[in-house]
């Protein structure tokens, strides 16, 4: 007799999105002429670049050709992006060998995917915020308890607290866990971890055999030369982190999906041997997955092109001002902002003690502008409020000003 995976029935709902839905349809509803603004939404809205395209097109025209088609690609991702990828580390001083690089389709997937290779038992850590796959994909696999509806937290899991007062980067924790997720710059609250906050988890994860799970995605909207893009810029970080990355972001492909692991030879575990974790990694991906699309791989090729990286830091920066003028218009109102410097997300204060639902109803109801709620990430985000600098400039330009003139504080 066959049973379900009884573990997705302790997911505390797809909460937060569907009732963002069933809110804004209930107000358009009674509203129909309300033109809505949406600064809620992580994903890109602006053209991929030329050479961006050049590079898709020529890895599509490629399949046209008999001698030049390609079928089933390297799983582990094709060697030349492989190269391409080791090398634009290289240029920030930071040594990542090809062999240790895994393409795939995203940092997503990966970020769930990566914790099959950990046991069933390992102590799982999260930064509250978090960004919710990280918590769903171990409370499906089996790692965490039940839900407590009470303290809006999984039994079994450890919320590494972001607030205020730490700068929302938390502290290593004060037991011993086996696999700690961090993010940076972090979504949902824009905080960038500097040096010495990094190395505190490193020196943390070496002494109790531990593993960083590092998401990297934003870390191309850091501008500040002072605050570390990679997890391997840290001495030992080798020994004891694994990096994801994505060009979903960094180069506008949300819908074209392509991203990247770094799995590093020396990284070990209690019970392993230098070398064993990527090999695992190695033998998942090429059980479970055929690699990234061929043709998006040279679109990959083309982003790390010296073209390519010009192109997409234009567009980058292009979402940053978007942050500057989103940030500038909520300060000049009195809200309290952080964020939206070195990442493209700004973490909004409710005002007057307001929980995040509260302040959702009243920015939609007032300004007809919609954000995210920031207890959808985590109890460390009630009382706050994402919003996204991802967005046409009159679109961004037009929710602003609805803000300014029409919030009433």
């Amino acid at each position: 007799m066959a049973t379900i995976n009884s573990n997705y029935r302790k997911l505390s709902a797809g909460y937060l999105f569907p009732e963002i839905g069933r809110r804004t349809r209930e107000f358009q509803k009674h509203n129909p002429d309300a033109r809505l603004m949406r600064l809620g939404i992580g994903n890109t809205t602006e053209p991929l670049t030329p050479t961006i395209i050049e590079g898709l097109y020529t890895g599509a025209k490629k399949l046209a050709d008999v001698k030049t088609y390609t079928g089933y690609g390297d799983e582990q991702g094709n060697t030349a992006l492989r190269e391409a990828l080791a090398a634009f580390y290289g240029a920030r001083g930071v040594s990542v060998s090809p062999d240790d690089i895994f393409v795939s389709d995203g940092a997503k997937p990966d970020s769930s995917n990566i914790q099959s290779i950990f046991g069933p038992s390992d102590i799982i850590a999260v930064q509250d915020p978090a960004y919710p796959v990280y918590v769903d994909s171990n409370v499906i696999a089996g790692r965490a308890g039940q839900y407590d509806q009470e303290q809006s937290k999984y039994t079994g899991l450890v919320y590494m607290d972001c607030s205020e007062e730490n700068g929302f980067f938390p502290d290593v924790p004060d037991q011993k866990v086996d696999v700690l997720y961090l993010c940076s710059p972090n979504n949902p609250t824009g905080a960038v971890a500097d040096r010495r906050q990094l190395k505190s988890f490193v020196d943390y994860a070496r002494r109790n055999k531990a593993v960083i799970i590092f998401d990297a995605s934003y870390s191309e909207y850091i501008s500040d030369p002072d605050l570390p893009r990679s997890i391997y810029e840290i001495e030992g970080a080798d020994e004891c982190s694994i990096e994801i990355n994505s060009f979903s972001k960094f180069a506008g492909f949300t819908g074209v999906r392509l991203g990247w692991s770094i799995v590093p030879g020396k990284l070990t575990v209690e019970d392993s041997k230098p070398g064993e974790l990527r090999n695992m990694w190695f033998r998942r991906q090429t059980t479970f997955f055929n690699g990234a699309s061929n043709i998006v791989q040279d679109g990959g090729l083309a982003v790390l092109s010296p073209a390519g990286l010009a192109e997409c830091q234009e567009v980058i920066s292009y979402y940053m001002e978007n942050a500057r003028i989103i940030r500038s218009g909520l300060q000049s109102i009195g809200l309290t902002v952080y964020g939206g410097d070195n990442a493209p997300y700004l973490w909004l204060k409710t005002p007057g003690s307001m929980t995040s639902w509260e302040f959702f109803d009243k920015l939609l109801q007032e300004t007809w502008v919609i954000g995210t709620p920031g207890s959808g990430f985590g109890p460390g985000g009630e009382g706050y409020f994402r919003l996204s600098a991802f967005g046409h400039r009159e679109d961004i330009e037009a929710a602003v000003s609805q803000i300014v003139t029409r919030l009433q504080l």
